[in-house]
């Protein structure tokens, strides 16, 4: 009963704050699993939630197996090394969260193109400036994707991602939410469907600053 009545309570929290922003999108919540076992993602999963995400190709690697009889959505949320690109082609998830770099992008696509295989990828915008996280800058972030679009045809673009500004400053979260969401909006021309931001303890600014993906992990989890 513990899972489902923490995600009944996030559920109502991310109606409420849907409700309270300018924006009435669908909300995709993916549960960032990466710190628990197999057993306390199956019993999320029973209790109703469906995507998961691992930030490790060797973590999720190993849960997919352990878990392959259900019908769960995986999502990749963690930095990508090129030495793990094949091994993470090769476990099909529904979505790459973290393509840092138009590099990255031109070496996931040339794996692909080899396989004869696509992928779902969003680009990773580091909208806080921050050196301690990955991502392309704000500035170059339309440039960057519509040269992706044209360069990799294996890979199947679908938005954007950012990680909140790392503060106790909730103007300048806010900030790094707004900046993402505005890159996301100039790219709904180019087929951007998802603009993916949000984890537990900034997920309700980032659905009023726009977000239709949230990677929730300790909200659930703890």
């Amino acid at each position: 009963m513990f899972y489902h009545e923490k995600l009944q309570s996030v559920s109502q929290r991310i109606e409420n704050a849907k409700q309270n922003s300018n924006f009435k999108e669908n909300i995709k919540l993916v549960a960032v699993s990466k710190t628990v076992a197999s057993a306390e993602i199956l019993r999320l999963y029973k209790a109703g939630c469906i995507a998961f995400g691992e930030n490790r190709v060797q973590s999720l690697k190993e849960k997919c197996e352990e878990l392959y009889t259900l019908s769960i959505e995986w999502h990749f949320i963690g930095r990508l090394q090129t030495n793990k690109i094949n091994q993470l082609i090769a476990l099909r998830p529904a979505l790459i969260h973290s393509c840092d770099s138009l590099e990255l992008a031109l070496e996931i696509n040339k794996r692909l193109k080899i396989k004869n295989q696509k992928l779902d990828i969003l680009l990773q915008i580091n909208s806080a400036k921050e050196d301690t996280k990955a991502g392309v800058e704000p500035e170059n972030a339309v440039q960057i994707y519509e040269k992706i679009l044209n360069l990799c045809p294996n890979l199947n673009l679908k938005g954007v991602m950012s990680i909140g500004a790392h503060t106790d400053d909730v103007g300048a979260i806010q900030k790094s939410f707004e900046t993402t969401r505005e890159i996301y909006e100039q790219i709904l021309p180019l087929g951007a469907k998802y603009c993916s931001m949000g984890m537990s303890g900034d997920f309700e600014l980032a659905i009023k600053c726009g977000a239709n993906i949230i990677r929730l992990g300790t909200i659930l989890f703890k």
